[in-house]
């Protein structure tokens, strides 16, 4: 946990070029089988931790963590180094500036270590549509670790990293933390910039760490919110809510026709936390969320047109790869994005366009709109009523690497149970639930600005049912 690496290095009894040694000889024995990092950034993580050292030294810790590793999804942008967006379009493209989050962690010391694998521009939910490398889950290498950022959860799951950075459009955080027995925030929408983040679909978009503890968890996501005036959507300090109850407080909902079409045993994992929550939360209480039925349909029309729209700037001109066989302007667009685009990224432009195109926007991506607006409705009332909502994070364990590759659509249901948090742009946070086997994942989502209480809530069912970790 970071707070046992703070006390250390605190205490002396590790130095940060110790620990990202120790980071660093994880990843070479064991990566090859992972495939994790795209690019592991050792220069300039070891000469960032000897930078801490010094601190450290000297009593002048820019904060308790100072000297800490975290990884970094490869759609977060730093100054000076490769981001790519696990695609070839952007070939070896070098950022001239850093991400918020990025600005923020290292203004605290953290030191930032490589670049993690991830489905391209995040569009999938198994990191198999990475151009170049398919990540495996450390609990069984014959299984997808979850997408989009299946890198930064099988990083934190291998124990290369104690805690890395991903984003979550439709639940590419919480359902990778799911695969991998990590926890996993998806914030309220606006309170962590999305300045470098490379965009799939703006409205959706958010960063969020994953970890092995609820508590990491909320340290770096304190670390990296907050309003930046370089990200309009970002929400004012003021509008965040602080929660000061108690677990025996909280009044927690469940929506049963959200628990139809589970596998046995995440049935059985929900439950069990369920009863266990009973006994400590003030009541359970039903709450309904009819729209959610329309939820997969409403967000990959909704996110596939905001995908359209932001990868029209890669063309070939500015930056990224350029087709060496264009003879012309026109050509110069197609065949660099045709070279440049995997599969899935190719689908969701085409989906986009489609919804965007005259004579079907107002039949595709208005409808979607309205019914994301039902959604965000479903969910007002329901928290009228209640504090939180309890729900698994997928509705299997994790599945095999391959299994749902030629059929886009069923792996597009692996989403089920987590778009309608991003169509609502309310907080989400992925925990363990007990499992005898692979990992399962429960879910708590709550109002807006939120985050405190689900916290709260998630510290009881990790304490309740401790996590095995992953052997390697």
């Amino acid at each position: 946990m970071l707070s046992d690496l703070s006390r250390d290095l605190a205490a002396k009894k590790i130095s940060p070029v110790e620990l990202l040694n120790r980071s660093l000889a994880e990843i070479d024995k064991h990566d090859s089988k992972i495939r994790a990092f795209l690019a592991v950034e050792r220069e300039q993580a070891l000469a960032e931790a000897k930078r801490a050292e010094e601190r450290i030294a000297q009593g002048k810790a820019l904060s308790p963590y100072d000297g800490i590793p975290i990884g970094i999804k490869d759609n977060i942008v730093t100054r000076g180094r490769v981001t790519q967006c696990a695609s070839k379009i952007l070939d070896r493209f070098v950022s001239p500036y850093s991400a918020t989050v990025i600005e923020k962690l290292q203004a605290l010391g953290f030191v930032t270590l490589g670049r993690l694998n991830m489905d391209e521009f995040a569009m999938g939910s198994s990191t198999e549509n990475s151009a170049f490398q398919i990540t495996r889950n450390p609990f069984d290498t014959e299984r997808a670790p979850g997408g989009s950022s299946g890198g930064s959860a099988a990083a934190v799951a291998a124990g290369f990293l104690p805690v890395t950075l991903g984003s979550d459009t439709g639940g590419s955080i919480r359902q990778p933390a799911a695969f991998c027995g990590l926890s996993g925030l998806k914030p309220t929408y606006g309170t962590v910039s999305r300045y470098g983040l490379v965009a799939f679909a703006s409205s959706l978009d958010q960063i969020g760490p994953l970890a092995h503890s609820v508590s990491d968890v909320e340290i770096v996501h304190n670390a990296i919110k907050g309003f930046d005036a370089k990200d309009s959507t970002t929400m004012p300090d003021s509008a965040y809510k602080k929660w000061s109850g108690k677990l025996s407080d909280i009044r927690l909902g469940v929506d049963e026709k959200m628990l139809e079409g589970l596998t046995a045993e995440v049935r059985a994992s929900f439950d069990k936390t369920l009863s266990f929550l009973k006994g400590k939360v003030k009541a359970v209480e039903s709450v309904s969320l009819p729209s959610q039925k329309y939820g997969i349909p409403v967000y990959y029309i909704v996110a596939t047109s905001e995908a359209s729209a932001n990868l029209a700037r890669f063309d070939g001109v500015r930056f990224g790869h350029r087709s060496k066989a264009a003879k012309n302007l026109g050509e110069l667009y197609e065949k660099s994005r045709t070279e440049g685009f995997g599969a899935e990224v190719k689908r969701r432009i085409l989906l986009g366009t489609y919804a965007l195109s005259s004579g079907y926007y107002d039949a595709f991506y208005g409808k979607a709109q309205a019914v994301r607006a039902l959604i965000q409705k479903d969910y007002n009332e329901a928290f009228a009523k209640v504090d939180a909502i309890l729900m698994p994070s997928t509705p299997s364990p994790a599945f095999k690497i391959g299994e749902k590759t030629s059929d886009p659509v069923q792996m597009y249901l692996s989403d089920v149970l987590t778009v309608g948090a991003s169509l609502a742009g309310i907080p989400a946070l992925a925990v363990p639930g007990p499992s005898d086997g692979l990992p399962i994942g429960m879910q708590l989502q709550g109002p807006n600005f939120s985050e405190e209480l689900l916290f709260e809530l998630g510290r009881a069912i990790e304490a309740e049912f401790p996590q095995k970790r992953a052997v390697l």
